[in-house]
């Protein structure tokens, strides 16, 4: 049965698993819920809905799976690859934002359960006021959820030192497409019994079940922090000097962040008074983190001292404060909120070998320069895993609907850069909608039947996010 409107049987069934302020069927009600917030996408839905336990999103589920009706799982909608929202409609939106409780903080042991709708900072600001850490840092993490970052395998800055959201994650609670349990949550760091389940759904992107609960490792809080903004001449150098940074600083660096110069601009469109604290082609943001037992400044100083001294490094200032520090910090947050304030503009978050970066913005710079002139190039990222943002400007006077279809045409050419040096067309933000094609397209016959199994095992009906991800539903039936 597929369902093409909400009946008022239907809808009263609905409320009746989710109850009347679950449930949003009207279009103010549903607005915030189906754009995403940069404004690229905008979609429909039948109704969305709210559930505020797990029991109500089993009930919710076994109705939908009677029903046949498609649900679109989201979080806190923060996704930049049109994961949560679907255009065509005839689909059903069931936000977490209800299910928001920290559910269990264990300090002996290091662990941290919460529902899905919990929002990162909530979680990650808990930890803190109990001498912990939870190191998943991203941009939107003050409206972003636990369980959207589960789903997505989240990276982040900090992916460097403690991994993506997957190497985080010990243990997953899950919905069913039939609305069946699985709970996977047992606070163990090793358990060698069979199929790690788990892992199925972090980065599945709500296409296998909804999650509902989350486990997390959670690490000593660091008691000393060292941050420093550079000025290098070439990506080249920049590459050389993590090679140098891994080997003398070791795993106490937490992050690693290269910034072109072309970049500063758009951060000074969220702070006028924005100035980087060097002048220099290329920019690196180097974070270390350590325990009160190492003398964190005299490490990175001396690094930063020989770097100088050699020439890899042309200006260096080590933050004196952590205001000092939050400010650079606040160069690379503003350049991102920058280039949505300008409007539309293609994004990508390319994966390389880190070798192989400054090949790969070198051959993007030529491409945008040869193929799509006037377009503005930039680089920026998480240079210590190989994720680099290359996004392109459009020229400003250009139609947003021009630049749009022309900017399809800059993404391709991107894509094929990327994968030509053995890379990724994701790092980080998933595939989506809109990059759903090019993720099928290129993988091989074995690896589609694979995943096509999983999906027809966890999912016979094709319900859960359909588009997202996979094709359509019927390719798996």
């Amino acid at each position: 049965m597929t369902v093409h409107r909400l009946s008022p049987e239907i809808l009263s069934a609905i409320e009746g698993a989710v109850g009347q302020n679950g449930v949003a069927a009207d279009p103010a009600g549903m607005a915030k819920y189906l754009g995403d917030w940069a404004g690229d996408y905008r979609g429909n839905a039948l109704a969305v809905l709210r559930p505020a336990s797990v029991a109500e999103v089993q009930a919710l589920m076994r109705l939908c799976n009677e029903l046949g009706l498609g649900v679109v799982p989201q979080g806190g909608n923060t996704g930049l690859v049109s994961g949560a929202i679907d255009s065509k409609g005839g689909l059903v939106v069931v936000s977490l934002e209800r299910m928001n409780a920290i559910r269990q903080i264990d300090t002996e042991n290091f662990t941290l359960q919460a529902d899905a709708g919990c929002v990162l900072q909530t979680i990650k600001d808990a930890c803190e006021a109990r001498d912990c850490l939870f190191p998943l840092a991203l941009g939107a993490q003050g409206s972003c959820q636990i369980g959207g970052n589960a789903a997505t395998n989240a990276g982040g800055v900090n992916v460097l030192r403690y991994g993506m959201a997957r190497d985080l994650i010990l243990g997953l609670e899950v919905v069913l497409a039939d609305g069946e349990l699985w709970n996977g949550i047992c606070g163990l760091r090793k358990n060698n019994s069979g199929y790690d389940l788990k892992q199925l759904f972090i980065g599945s992107e709500g296409t296998l079940g909804i999650i509902t609960g989350v486990e997390v490792k959670l690490f000593p809080k660091p008691a000393k922090t060292e941050t420093a903004y550079l000025g290098l001449a070439s990506f080249e150098a920049a590459v050389t000097l993590f090679n140098r940074a891994r080997r003398e600083c070791s795993d106490l660096i937490s992050a690693f962040e290269i910034i072109g110069s072309e970049c500063i601009e758009l951060a000074r469109l969220i702070d006028p008074g924005t100035r980087a604290p060097v002048s220099a082609p290329v920019q690196v943001l180097v974070e270390l983190s350590s325990s009160a037992a190492i003398d964190l400044n005299a490490l990175l100083a001396g690094f930063l001292g020989d770097a100088l001294e050699s020439g890899l490094v042309t200006d260096a200032v080590l933050a004196a404060s952590t205001a000092q520090a939050r400010s650079f910090w606040a160069i690379r947050e503003g350049l991102v909120e920058g280039q949505a304030k300008r409007g539309y503009h293609v994004r990508t978050d390319l994966s390389v070998k880190i070798s192989d970066i400054p090949a790969l913005i070198e051959q993007a710079r030529r491409f945008v320069a040869y193929d799509h002139p006037g377009w503005i190039p930039l680089a920026y990222g998480h240079a210590g895993d190989g994720n680099i943002h290359f996004n392109v400007l459009p020229p400003a006077e250009l139609a947003e609907h021009e630049a749009r279809a022309r900017g399809a045409e800059v993404i391709a050419g991107l894509y094929e850069i990327a994968v030509g040096l053995g890379g990724s067309i994701s790092a980080e933000h998933g595939i989506g909608r809109s990059r759903r094609q090019e993720f099928w397209a290129r993988l091989s016959p074995t690896h589609r039947r694979m995943v096509a199994a999983l999906k027809s095992a966890l999912d016979p009906k094709g319900l859960m996010n359909p588009g997202c991800l996979l094709p359509e539903t019927e390719t798996f039936r």
